[in-house]
């Protein structure tokens, strides 16, 4: 997520991955193999270098069946998908604002959230300052963007999670403090939790939101947390709990395996942390590895792939790819 606040600006670190992290994951990035002695860490295996100069700032990613990704490019309004030898295509683009629309905390329109239901339908957020934009919009294999629900104009949906089970979305807003649930056919949202750790603390609030073992996770940007909160019998939302502390510009996350350890980017810090299930983190990739502002990862299998925005380093937003072992 792009910061129009110094505090976010990035600062230099001595980028590293770790050669061995918990038995619980082991992150080694793909590429060709390299002797032990000739470099301290693999090689990064770079999926796409993005085209910055067309506005290519890969902002949220979902994986489709047969190897690519679908991205939303946050501030040039496009869904794309990036094939797996890097070849992108754009999907579509979505209508301007009207003159005079400022996004709340952006300014810009911004693209946020985006998954793929089984059918290959995609559903994605659009924020734009304007009501007859912002929303929940979907897009049909071979078909044209439509909004199937209207989100506030004065909030900022980002991140989106959906629930195939339940056929149902659940999208957190990070001006609001708020996650919304809508149903995969749309509708009026409902307003399922407004609990006061989702609250954005000067910036941004709830940022990204997984739905993982029947429960929804969310992280804040600002407070630098991970939370759960349980679905009740009813599918109201339970109490909050704090899963993971100290993640000051945590963006998007996702878990690496059943269990509750997870990635998460941390997108100022051109970082990647391994959070284990008690909370505790460590940082296991960094720019030296590629990581442009790190805006959002997805796991599939063994495989982490990582986007990066590029909005502070303002030089290679892209795609790569690491190799993980399954958290428990």
């Amino acid at each position: 997520m792009k910061s129009h606040m110094s505090k976010f600006m990035t600062r230099t670190h001595t980028g590293f991955l770790a050669a061995t992290v918990a038995a619980a994951l082991a992150v080694t990035v793909t590429g060709p193999s390299t002797p032990a002695a000739a470099s301290p860490a693999p090689r990064v295996h770079f999926v796409a270098h993005l085209d910055i100069s067309g506005g290519q700032r890969p902002e949220n990613i979902t994986l489709e069946p047969g190897g690519s990704a679908v991205v939303t490019f946050a501030y040039s309004r496009q869904i794309a998908r990036i094939g797996p030898s890097g070849k992108v295509r754009i999907l579509a683009t979505l209508p301007e604002p009207p003159a005079g629309s400022t996004t709340p905390a952006l300014s810009s329109p911004f693209l946020g959230g985006i998954v793929r239901a089984h059918d290959g339908t995609l559903y994605f957020l659009y924020a734009t300052g304007s009501s007859d934009l912002t929303g929940l919009w979907r897009l049909r294999p071979g078909g044209t963007p439509q909004r199937i629900a209207a989100l506030p104009a004065a909030g900022l949906p980002n991140g989106l999670a959906i629930d195939l089970h339940e056929r149902r979305l659940y999208i957190a807003d990070s001006v609001l403090g708020t996650v919304w649930r809508v149903p995969v056919s749309g509708g009026t949202p409902t307003r399922w939790s407004t609990a006061p750790e989702l609250a954005a603390d000067g910036f941004l609030g709830a940022n990204g939101i997984k739905i993982h073992r029947g429960e929804v996770w969310v992280s804040n940007l600002d407070k630098g947390t991970v939370l759960r909160i349980p679905v009740t019998r009813h599918g109201q939302a339970g109490p909050v709990e704090t899963r993971a502390s100290g993640l000051i510009n945590i963006d998007d996350f996702d878990f690496t395996g059943q269990g509750d350890t997870l990635l998460a980017a941390i997108n100022a810090d051109n970082e990647v942390a391994l959070v284990r299930p008690g909370g505790r983190h460590k940082v296991v990739l960094t720019g030296a590895d590629g990581l442009e502002n790190p805006t959002s990862l997805a796991v599939r299998g063994t495989t982490a792939y990582i986007a990066s925005g590029a909005y502070f380093t303002d030089h290679d937003p892209n795609l790569l790819a690491a190799r993980i072992t399954p958290g428990k």
